[in-house]
């Protein structure tokens, strides 16, 4: 089978609208009133060939880089997020396993996955939530061989309907950063009794979503069910957090890409008081200043995913920085989309079958997915020491910023083994933010708005790097440690749509959306004028960005995504 194309995808998939279509609006929401998995939807995208991209090329699959991943994600999240959550998650079940697994192992699980098997990834528990290092799941080693499973494993996507379960547990009782191992566990494999799947859990979100649980009994799995070293498993798994964080970044533009369908198509669409909705200066602000946040979501993300290839000993930042900060703004976003739909925002049975009420109501789950927005700040803020020290030393790994910038080129594979726990030479991206200024002056003709908008992105990153400086480090993130972690976020957008039109060339003379810089232009001021309530004023006179990024759409006849995937192609 040839690898599966968005293009492919989305034609296979068919018109969303219609209601004969398998996959369509109105049967993703009879799902979700009854609370049923899409396990039909799920058996297409098998059918179709998806899983294979959860795959990396060396075991039989066809993963190479996350870019393309990222962007076959993004079209089922464009149609419905449980399903996407539901299916994806045997990726993030099984990147451990592609992270640090023998060649053995990893050959078997790749064979199960792309024949279906759904994989499960088994962390959290009841009394811990997302502290890993508190994990009390027992792996005791057996007599005879192998090990001795017991505990609890509690909100896991599909631990019920998962074949297998990558589980995270504890093989040292004295404790300590080495007391935690990896185990992919088959159910198949187990003795009767010595396991039970635990109830679903309901949902105010992902209604159809298997998030249950599963609870071990002395259940006895073999040696070579262990991923890896023994006592390696929680470096293991925050290397693996580093990727599949950054593929999560799909689910959130797949949802804005749904969001910006209604709310262009409602708008054009209404009549009120005399005219038409979307002729309403208010409601044209609002479309175009969504339509920059989807713009600059999607260039952070495009070179988060080619960085875990291209810059991975710097995965450790960019991955922290793309999951506090995309889901937070596509938040935001449909709750501006929302304010546009007005009631039919909130009707069930109404416009399209009610399925903006349910995107809204899923996405707020994928802020919490591998790590919420707390914890992904937490990564950063400890950071904070070595991204001050290599922004003031300019250090920047110029080769590996130039492959992650420029998606005109291959995408680079990604190798788990070279991520680094915590990155040594801070952000590449980030810390060549005066040079790029430097470049962008000297490229002929560019728009002086374009370079004033550069030029504050540059300023705010010196005085955000001078504060990182003089900050005293402290066993527990101050509250101004967090507010640093993002305004660094919005700085590391910034400098990511930058880079993305230098590599572009800049040229006055091209698409739309590329002429007098007005996609990087629209972009950047969306992210200078922050997300903080304090904040949200601070650049009042960009609004005149977002008019003109909604003309030039409207005019293009491209006010909204075309169905289900941009892909980062106005970028591009």
């Amino acid at each position: 089978m040839s690898a599966l194309t968005v293009a492919v995808l989305k034609r296979a998939l068919g018109d969303p609208s219609d209601p004969d279509t398998p996959f369509s609006y109105a049967r993703c929401a009879e799902l979700d009133r009854a609370e049923e998995f899409p396990e039909a939807i799920c058996a297409e995208l098998d059918r179709l060939g998806l899983p294979r991209h959860y795959v990396p090329v060396e075991f039989g699959g066809a993963l190479t880089g996350l870019e393309e991943l990222a962007a076959l994600i993004r079209v089922v999240a464009g149609r419905d997020l449980t399903v996407a959550i539901g299916h994806a998650k045997s990726y993030l079940g099984a990147a451990c396993v592609w992270t640090a697994g023998s060649p053995e192992q990893a050959r078997a699980l790749a064979a199960r996955l792309i024949a279906g098997a759904p994989v499960s990834w088994g962390l959290t528990e009841r009394a811990h939530g997302s502290d890993l290092m508190a994990t009390e799941v027992a792996a005791e080693p057996h007599p005879s061989g192998g090990y001795r499973l017991t505990g609890e494993k509690w909100l896991i996507n599909n631990a019920t309907r998962g074949e297998l379960v990558c589980v995270l547990a504890r093989t040292d009782p004295a404790g300590g950063p080495r007391a935690h191992s990896l185990f992919l566990v088959d159910k198949r494999r187990l003795e009767p009794g010595r396991y039970r799947c635990l109830p679903k859990q309901r949902t105010h979100g992902i209604r159809g979503a298997d998030i249950s649980g599963i609870a071990f009994d002395g259940a006895r799995i073999p040696d070579d069910a262990l991923v890896g070293e023994a006592g390696r498993g929680t470096e293991t798994v925050l290397r693996t957090l580093q990727l599949t964080r950054t593929v999560c970044t799909a689910l959130s533009l797949g949802a804005a890409d749904h969001a910006l369908r209604q709310a262009v198509a409602f708008t054009a669409g209404r009549e009120l008081y005399g005219s038409r909705l979307i002729r309403f200066p208010h409601v044209r602000r609002t479309l175009g200043r969504a339509h920059a946040t989807l713009l600059a979501c999607e260039a952070v993300s495009l070179v988060a995913n080619r960085s875990a290839g291209a810059l991975p000993g710097e995965q450790s930042v960019a991955s922290s920085v793309v999951k506090s900060f995309v889901p937070e703004r596509v938040d935001a976003l449909i709750a501006d989309c929302g304010e546009l739909l007005g009631g039919r925002a909130f009707l069930t049975g109404l416009h399209e079958h009610g399925s903006f009420q349910k995107l809204a109501r899923d996405h707020r789950v994928v802020g919490i997915f591998d790590g919420n927005q707390a914890v992904n700040r937490n990564a950063l803020v400890n950071q904070f020491p070595v991204l001050a020290r290599r922004y003031r030393e300019g250090r920047v790994d110029a080769d590996g910023l130039a492959r992650a910038v420029d998606p005109g080129s291959a995408a680079p594979p990604t190798d788990p083994g070279r991520l680094e726990l915590v990155s040594r030479g801070g952000s590449s991206l980030v810390q060549s933010v005066p040079s790029a200024v430097a470049a962008l002056r000297a490229v002929p003709g560019t728009d002086p708005r374009l370079l004033a908008l550069a030029g504050r992105l540059a300023a705010r990153c010196d005085a955000l790097h001078g504060e990182l400086a003089a900050l005293r480090p402290s066993p527990v993130a101050s509250a101004r440690a967090f507010q640093l972690a993002e305004e660094y976020e919005e700085c590391f957008a910034g400098a990511a749509v930058l880079h993305l039109w230098l590599a572009g060339g800049g040229a006055p003379a091209g698409p739309e959306l590329w002429r007098d810089g007005l996609w990087a232009r629209a972009a950047l001021a969306v992210l200078l004028a922050g997300a903080s309530p304090e904040r949200s004023g601070e650049a009042g006179g960009d609004d005149a960005e977002f008019d003109a990024l909604f003309d030039t759409l409207e005019a293009m006849g491209a006010g909204c995504p075309p169905e289900s995937a941009r892909a980062g192609e106005e970028i591009r």
